[in-house]
């Protein structure tokens, strides 16, 4: 695979491994560190691609399995987080930065396999068959987990609403 080849096939999917290094990171710098790190293996591998169905589903794996060895290093369960916001009224910015907030709050308090499952679907848009080829999770373990992960999102929001709600009163 020469140097064109690999640019045209292998950066477009930049964007979703820096937002998913960034979902189990929480640090810009050591999210596009990761990135980096998987587009080097990429490159060493650039001659093998051809076995893989989906280089992009093989770099996904390749970045999930950093970051989770990242994280095992540093054990650090401190998370903090980093948006970017479009410039919209005041009231609605803050609004929608706030619920993101939560929901980024919440998912990173899943169980990591829910986590890696709900990002994949709900945030980076992946079909099923493309989250079991990246995972090596059973289709029907992606589902539950989904749906559990799902679920306790919901509840956590709605009990979030209900105390911010009922401190008001």
């Amino acid at each position: 695979m020469t140097a064109e080849e690999f640019k045209s096939r292998l950066l477009p999917a930049r964007n979703k491994m820096f937002r998913f290094a960034l979902s189990f990171l929480s640090n810009r710098e050591e999210a596009e560190d990761a990135v980096q790190e998987v587009y080097l293996k990429m490159w060493k591998m650039r001659n093998e691609l051809g076995k893989y169905k989906s280089p992009e589903a093989l770099m996904m794996t390749i970045t999930r399995n950093h970051c989770l060895d990242k994280l095992k290093l540093k054990k650090n369960k401190a998370f903090t987080l980093n948006t970017d916001h479009e410039n919209t009224t005041i009231d609605n910015t803050l609004e929608h930065t706030d619920l993101v907030g939560k929901v980024k709050q919440i998912i990173r308090q899943l169980p990591e396999q829910q986590k890696t499952i709900v990002h994949l679907r709900d945030v980076e848009g992946y079909a099923f068959e493309e989250i079991t080829e990246i995972t090596g999770y059973d289709l029907n373990y992606i589902r539950v987990n989904l749906s559990r992960g799902r679920k306790k999102i919901k509840e956590t929001l709605l009990n979030l609403q209900q105390n911010e709600t009922g401190r008001d009163q």
